[in-house]
């Protein structure tokens, strides 16, 4: 039954039908989200997958995560959940979390940068040969750090690298304890509204192409795929209406992400490119060098080969008559 026929059931048939069909299998989808989760997080505000799930008989359970998520998903605790950059994807497969992707969105490079004080005499990337340079171990960022230093004929031997949290690297940035940060969005752009600082990755060629991925617990996914059918039209449909909307999406997330300024949310989401795309094994080249480099430093313990990992595939629109 197509997805466009549910929904003409919920126009015409009797309300006591309708409760009738619905209650012989209610059924709650707990999605996972973190602040940063733009998209759920305009999804959960507007009650658009509450609605769009509905006449298929499920509700919606949100869980905020602030820490911790890696053991959520570990344990299967939600069935869905938003976006995760992509070293995250890798660490939640190393740690076999029965996990299948569902959705991600197209490379975003520019959503994450080595940044340098703007008065500071680095200007190259090989001027960071010796600095003191904060990084998130195992994040994408870091990542983007090891590949902008291979880059230029350096490794993180030739730096003198201090992994500390982002709020604690965007901190030691500040107050000048480090000569240079590699750093995610929205931390980035706070950085770059700023003025006081210059990115030395924004006119290198593409050193990391920055995908994130949204995951459900592989057993909900074989099990529910018409419920991922709904998120990841959801998806695709929010994804083009906020950089449709570049500035009211802005404004709806700035106090949501902390009360950052709208302008500054305005350039973390240009830096992002929100498309949503199915996942294809043959896409997951860039998980592969992130596994490998990763596994070489020891930061992920085995060697990991990233299309072992479950994929569904959304059906096209053709498919759905």
């Amino acid at each position: 039954m197509s997805l466009w026929f549910r929904f003409l059931l919920v126009l015409v048939l009797p309300p006591a039908l309708m409760l009738g069909a619905a209650g012989a299998r209610a059924e709650t989808v707990d999605i996972g989200y973190q602040r940063s989760s733009s998209l759920f997080i305009l999804l959960k505000r507007s009650g658009e997958l509450e609605a769009r799930l509905a006449p298929l008989g499920y509700d919606v359970n949100w869980h905020e995560f602030t820490a911790g998520l890696l053991d959520a998903l570990n344990a299967g605790s939600v069935d869905l959940n938003a976006d995760v950059a992509d070293a995250f994807a890798l660490f939640s497969q190393a740690a076999n979390a029965p996990l299948t992707y569902y959705a991600r969105e197209d490379r975003a490079p520019q959503g994450q940068g080595v940044l340098v004080a703007k008065d500071a005499d680095i200007r190259l990337l090989s001027d960071l040969k010796g600095k003191r340079v904060a990084v998130s171990r195992g994040s994408g960022s870091h990542f983007l750090l090891l590949r902008a230093l291979q880059h230029v004929g350096l490794t993180d031997k030739d730096i003198d690298i201090r992994y500390l949290p982002a709020p604690d690297g965007l901190a030691a940035f500040s107050q000048g304890d480090v000569d240079a940060i590699s750093i995610w969005d929205p931390f980035q752009s706070v950085l770059l509204r700023s003025g006081d600082v210059r990115s030395l990755t924004d006119h290198a060629p593409e050193l990391a192409e920055y995908y994130r991925f949204y995951t459900a617990t592989t057993a909900f996914a074989k099990a529910h795929p018409e419920v991922l059918q709904v998120v990841f039209d959801a998806l695709v449909e929010q994804g083009k209406w906020v950089k449709s909307h570049p500035h009211e999406a802005a404004e709806i997330l700035a106090p949501l992400w902390g009360n950052l300024p709208v302008k500054t949310v305005e350039l973390a989401n240009s830096h992002r490119s929100y498309r949503i795309l199915p996942v294809d094994k043959s896409d997951l080249q860039e998980q592969q060098r992130i596994a490998d480099t990763y596994h070489e430093l020891g930061i992920i313990p085995e060697s990991l080969k990233a299309t072992d990992i479950g994929v569904w595939t959304p059906q096209a629109d053709h498919e759905r008559e």
